[in-house]
C-alpha cells in the first residue's frame, strides 16, 4: 500500500547542483532551523513517555531502541553515550540496529525488510514487563521496527515510536507514539538530514531527562561520568572543587582517583 509521506515529498529547493556553495549551506541551515520547532510540538508526548520510563526504571526496567539505517545508528549512538556520560550500566539502555553492529558502518542489504528479526534480536535480552521498547523510523513503516514493536506490545511491554510522518503505521503499535513532522528534506527523501536531526534531539531529550530523574546529575553537573581520559579527569577535579571549594586541585584529584566519580568523592568527603 502506497502512502503519501511528508519525508518523501519533493524538496522546496531545486537545481541544487548549480546552486552557489554559500546558498547551499544557508538553505540547509534554514531547513534545520525548522527542526527544533517541530520537536517542540511533541513535548507533551515526550513528557508522558519519560514519566512512564522513570517508573519502569525504578522497578528495574531497561530501555531498548530498535531501528534501521540512520534511525538505528542514532539509537545505538544514544545508548552508547549513556555509560560514559552518566556512569550508568551499559545494560540499561541498549541500541539495536537491523543487520547487527556491522550495519553501523555500512548498509546491510535487505536487513530492514525482515519483519521478524527485531523480536529475535530483542529476545536475546529476556525482556520483562518493566522494560520499554522504542521503535525509531523516519518513514514510520520500516518492517524491522514494525515487527519488533508489534510483538513487544503483544507481550505486554511498554512500547513507543519516533517517526517523522503523521499517521505512521508504527504508531499503531506504540502505547506512546511520537510523530515529529519536519516536512520535506533539503535533498528529497534524504532522511539523514532533518528527520535524523529531529530523532537525535528527541533521543537526547528522552535519555537525558530520564538520567536526571534517576539521580545521575547533581545541580547541572555530570557527577557520575566516567573519568576515561585526562580531559574528563580535569573536568571532574574542577567539578569537585566547585562543590567543595576548600579542596586544593591536588587533593580533589586524589579523592577522585580513590573514589572513581565526583559523586562518590563528594559522599566520601562529607562522611569525613
Amino acid at each position: 500500500m502506497s502512502m503519501n509521506l511528508a519525508t518523501e515529498s519533493p524538496s522546496s529547493y531545486d537545481n541544487l547542483e548549480s546552486m552557489p556553495l554559500v546558498e547551499l549551506l544557508e538553505s540547509i541551515n534554514q531547513e534545520d532551523q525548522k527542526v527544533a520547532l517541530a520537536v517542540q510540538q511533541v513535548i507533551p508526548q515526550l513528557d508522558k513517555l519519560v514519566e512512564k520510563l522513570v517508573v519502569n526504571f525504578n522497578a528495574g526496567g531497561r530501555l531498548f531502541y530498535i531501528g534501521a539505517g540512520t534511525s538505528g545508528r542514532l539509537g545505538v549512538l544514544d545508548a552508547s553515550e549513556i555509560p560514559p556520560t552518566f556512569g550508568a550500566s551499559p545494560d540499561l539502555i541498549v541500541g539495536l540496529i537491523a543487520g547487527g553492529d556491522k550495519a553501523i558502518r555500512s548498509a546491510v542489504e535487505g536487513a530492514e525488510d525482515d519483519v521478524n528479526q527485531a523480536w529475535i534480536d530483542l529476545s536475546k535480552y529476556n525482556l520483562n514487563q518493566n522494560d520499554t521498547v522504542i521503535g525509531i523510523a523516519a518513514s514510520g513503516k520500516t518492517p524491522y521496527v514494525l515487527g519488533g514493536l508489534k510483538e513487544a506490545r503483544k507481550q505486554g511491554i511498554l512500547t513507543a515510536s519516533i517517526s517523522c510522518n503523521s499517521n505512521a503505521p508504527i504508531s499503531a503499535y506504540a502505547i506512546q507514539p511520537i510523530e515529529v513532522e519536519v516536512g520535506a528534506e533539503f535533498v528529497t527523501g534524504s532522511t539523514r538530514m532533518k528527520s535524523g536531526t529531529a530523532q537525535k534531539m528527541i533521543l537526547n531529550m528522552i535519555s537525558t531527562s530520564l538520567m536526571i530523574r534517576l539521580g545521575k546529575v547533581k545541580g547541572n553537573k555530570m557527577v557520575h561520568m566516567q573519568l576515561s581520559n585526562s580531559k574528563l579527569v580535569d573536568r571532574g577535579v574542577r567539578m569537585l572543587i566547585s562543590e567543595i571549594p576548600s579542596l586544593s586541585y591536588e587533593k580533589a584529584a586524589e579523592l577522585l582517583e580513590i573514589h572513581g566519580s565526583v559523586n562518590d568523592a563528594i559522599t566520601a568527603y562529607s562522611l569525613g
